[in-house]
């Protein structure tokens, strides 16, 4: 036993089970590793009808089923209909997946604690993206079935042994994916660590809200509740700036559609890859529930809002999909066919004093919450 499995399922336990939730769970076999581990998929659904399917392998989440205006309930995440899939491909677009130990960059795979120099994997150019070659997205989780009287969830667990893609220390992660009765999705991170390390959990779902597949996302209507954001350079790298969005084209504080300013040429939108992969600095303060962002989908009538405790919010707009991923139903991802919005840290913020902490220390407890909640209009 690694030795802070006790830890993990002792200081995080779950919460009271009340009685049989109106909503369900059910688990099916859902293959195996190239290790020969078995992997399951959880389908938890509310007493709306509202579906999300979870598998143990990355803590991917496969589908959400969310009605439309009609009441038509339709998958919004883009990614593989298979294990075999998201194994084969290596899943570079990262669809659906838990993200870590380092959510986002870090330059040149580097960074420093207490004067000693840690070397990370590097996945991306000379950077570490999303944890690096082999990140919680490539792990087997355990999981465990949550009930509650207005919800169901799946607990998910995993510790990340000391010196994993270089990081230091042993992390106990846990996420609990929830879905509740007020079609919302809810995600609770916990972590400790038995060594000072560097600690940025995320999720990475690509959402289109008209259906998966069903064209791109350029007309979807975008709020996001941040004045400032982070400028990149070259590799998408922070410059350590923090600046205004201000007569910017990622000025989102009043709701525009992602089409309307994604092809200008300022340079920071060149430097993403001609769309939008930005981190924004979110107006709330402290650790309190926030309002990130909002999206609103005119077509199917389906609103979703994004509240966190996280400091920021990466808002990415699919550039890097060409049409080479072919997802679940033989849908062909072309570019802009989705869009993220990942709860975070900055990106690279073990090398920027000046970034809110990512580090964690022994007794301390890493803990950050984001809810999407589905709507109608």
């Amino acid at each position: 036993m690694l030795p802070l499995e006790k830890i993990n399922r002792g200081e995080f336990p779950l919460p009271d089970q009340g009685k049989a939730a109106p909503g369900s769970i059910s688990s099916q076999y859902f293959g195996k590793t190239p290790e020969g581990e078995p992997i399951y998929l959880y389908t938890l659904t509310n007493k709306n009808g509202m579906q999300a399917a979870i598998m143990n392998y990355g803590a991917i989440m496969l589908t959400l089923k969310v009605p439309d205006r009609n009441g038509n309930l339709e998958d919004v995440l883009l990614g593989y209909g298979t294990l075999e899939d998201f194994i084969r491909t290596g899943n570079k677009p990262y669809f659906g997946t838990a993200l870590g130990r380092y959510a986002n960059r870090i330059a040149n795979g580097r960074f420093t604690l207490d004067g000693v120099s840690y070397q990370l994997s590097v996945n991306e150019d000379h950077n570490t993206l999303h944890g690096g070659k082999k990140g919680f997205n490539k792990k087997v989780w355990a999981a465990e079935e949550v009930y509650h009287d207005d919800s169901v969830g799946l607990a998910m667990y995993y510790v990340s042994k000391d010196g994993e893609e270089g990081f230091p220390g042993n992390l106990a992660v846990k996420l609990v994916y929830t879905l509740t009765n007020d079609n919302e999705l809810r995600m609770d991170y916990t972590a400790t660590t038995d060594k000072r390390t560097v600690v940025n959990l995320s999720q990475h779902n690509y959402y289109n809200l008209a259906g998966a597949g069903n064209g791109d996302i350029l007309g979807h209507i975008v709020m996001i509740n941040a004045d400032r954001f982070t400028p990149i350079k070259e590799g998408l790298i922070p410059t350590g700036e923090v600046r205004s969005v201000a007569g910017t084209p990622l000025d989102f504080r009043n709701p525009m559609t992602i089409g309307a300013r994604i092809h200008s040429q300022d340079p920071q939108m060149k430097y993403a890859r001609n769309g939008y992969d930005f981190n924004y600095v979110l107006n709330q303060t402290g650790t309190s529930m926030g309002l990130a962002a909002r999206v609103y989908e005119p077509n199917s009538g389906r609103m979703m809002e994004v509240y966190t405790t996280q400091p920021a919010i990466q808002f990415y707009s699919g550039n890097n999909l060409d049409g080479s991923d072919i997802g679940k139903g033989g849908s062909v991802y072309k570019k802009y066919g989705g869009l993220c919005l990942e709860t975070q840290h900055y990106p690279d913020s073990p090398n920027h004093p000046n970034f809110p902490s990512t580090e964690l220390l022994p007794g301390q407890i890493y803990r950050e919450t984001s809810i999407y909640k589905f709507s109608i209009m």
